[in-house]
């Protein structure tokens, strides 16, 4: 395999899946922001009740089989079996749909049960009623993601991707606004959730007739790989079990955690001081409003982490470590050199953010999202190393890691929750420290066992004194600019003046190197672009 194409085969897919992940964002921003001034921080509750518990069954449906299914198929596609690679494919769909079917009937006909004895919040059980059909699609429709994805083909799944972010915006805040106006909170968070149900659907069919189209080409190259011994049906499923359930236990932690954290923060939050009502309005702030902030940048790194594992994995099926190191230096200087200004950003703006975005909400939404703006940094770490760490065949550190930081969660939520001075910033705290603790644990087992070396200057120095000086740029920049003209457009120009301010100081001091701009699509042109404009020294 040329290691050149390898590399950019990486790059490529990255930009693909970040470009529609970053539309999806937008398009996500259009269906939060006005669904919750339009149901409230109350709704936000509940639809904050149920979709963590529908992404806890969702975890258990798929039992981390989508990125089994990618890893297995891009090794089979490495060495140019084909048909191995579509046999995972078929036996993957098979005990997904089962698994999905059974997900749903615990989902759909428990839900009572659980909104009322689990969660502690009767009024969501029509949330979770409405989101649970969605297990029936879902899960087959992850093994054709994981298909594509093993297979590199991304865009694929990017466009899969939109149509099912379009009709969830589209039909969810329809319904919700029709909802919320003839029957209140607690149908329209239902309304809005079961777009979600109606998306999935939709996402499916595209991914159908995709499929079918390709089918032609598909079983050429299948007839052309006959000479590979064929597995067997429990062969097959024995090493995607081998990949998938590690993967499953470190994906169903985070949604389990989020559950239990719903119940703790509520009663914690009561031991406080607040009512129930009020615990469930301050839960919708950090969860459904500040947190959600905080995942916009994480687009961008779950694009990486899920083009790092077929890349890895293929790596690491040809016995080429100096590919597989190189893929994940980049990626991990990548992530930084993006996750670093977000986090800085958050901070900087976090007040004339929250207000520009929920003008109804009060100070402590600004407060929340300050303090959760480091987990961006962390967080963001998290979703790269988890796909190294895939692609390499160690999906057990992830869980490991995971589990360590969770502890802390959950101790620090319970313990600081409860002082009336802290509140609801103690499930902040306790989210940012999780997110911390479970990054160190992962980034130093990679360096360890890749025998991975950084340049501390390119990973860290740099970068922090490149945020330091756009922080500070962002802050003077409102602060001068809010006097002139309306504070919400003084925002928007905010967030431009850190952009351009991080990457001049960046190009500066040297942060991007000439070969990583040259790796990058079109970076020839980036180069001499910025070197005619003498925006680099090199």
């Amino acid at each position: 395999m040329n290691k050149g194409n390898k590399g950019d085969s990486f790059i490529k897919g990255t930009m693909i899946l970040a470009a529609a992940g970053i539309l999806i964002k937008i398009m996500g921003a259009f269906f939060r922001i006005p669904l919750g001034n339009m149901i409230g921080s109350v709704g936000m509750g509940y639809y904050q009740t149920a979709y963590p518990l529908y992404a806890l069954f969702l975890t258990l449906a798929t039992a981390g089989f989508p990125t089994a299914v990618a890893k297995l198929v891009s090794e089979k596609v490495a060495i140019g079996d084909e048909r191995g690679a579509y046999n995972v494919f078929k036996v993957s769909h098979i005990i997904l749909f089962l698994t999905g079917v059974v997900m749903f009937i615990l989902l759909f006909f428990g839900s009572t049960f659980i909104a009322t004895n689990i969660q502690n919040n009767p009024n969501a059980v029509y949330t979770m009623r409405a989101i649970a059909p969605a297990l029936l699609v879902v899960p087959s429709m992850s093994v054709y993601r994981g298909y594509y994805q093993g297979k590199k083909q991304m865009s694929k799944i990017a466009i899969s991707q939109m149509v099912e972010q379009a009709f969830r915006v589209v039909l969810g805040l329809t319904l919700a606004y029709v909802l919320m106006k003839s029957f209140g909170a607690v149908y329209g968070s239902a309304g809005a959730i079961a777009g979600a149900t109606i998306g999935s659907i939709a996402s499916m069919l595209f991914l159908l007739i995709v499929y079918i189209k390709d089918s032609k080409e598909r079983n050429e190259l299948i007839a052309a790989s006959e000479h590979f011994e064929e597995e067997s049906f429990r062969t097959i499923l024995s090493n995607l079990l081998w990949v998938a359930i590690p993967i499953s236990i470190g994906a169903a932690v985070m949604p389990f955690v989020n559950m239990v954290d719903t119940a703790i923060v509520i009663n914690r939050l009561m031991v406080a001081g607040f009512t129930r009502t009020m615990g469930n309005s301050l839960l919708g702030q950090m969860s459904g409003m500040a947190m959600a902030i905080v995942n916009l940048p994480m687009v961008l790194t779950t694009a990486m982490g899920m083009s790092l594992v077929p890349s890895i994995s293929q790596s690491y099926a040809l016995h080429d470590m100096v590919s597989a190191r190189k893929d994940a230096y980049t990626a991990l200087k990548i992530t930084i050199l993006l996750v670093l200004p977000c986090a800085f950003g958050l901070a900087a703006l976090s007040g004339p953010i929250m207000n520009l975005l929920y003008p109804k909400e009060g100070h402590t939404l600004a407060v929340l999202l300050f303090t959760l703006s480091p987990g961006a940094v962390f967080l963001g770490m998290l979703y790269s190393m988890n796909g190294i760490l895939q692609g390499m065949g160690k999906p057990f550190v992830p869980v490991f890691a995971l589990i360590c930081g969770i502890v802390a969660k959950i101790v620090l939520s319970y313990t600081l929750t409860a002082i009336p001075s802290i509140n609801i910033l103690g499930s902040a705290i306790g989210t940012v420290a999780s997110y911390m603790i479970a990054a160190a644990i992962e980034l130093s087992y990679i360096m360890k066992h890749m025998k991975l070396k950084v340049n501390i200057s390119d990973f860290l120095i740099k970068p922090v004194f490149t945020v330091v000086v756009m922080y500070v740029c962002v802050k003077l920049g409102y602060m001068g600019v809010s006097q002139i003209i309306n504070p919400k457009l003084a925002t928007l120009v905010s967030i431009i003046i850190g952009g351009i301010s991080y990457l001049l100081v960046l190009l500066s001091v040297g942060g991007i190197s000439k070969v990583e701009m040259l790796s990058m699509p079109k970076g020839e042109k980036i180069y001499k672009g910025l070197k005619k404009l003498k925006l680099v020294r090199y």
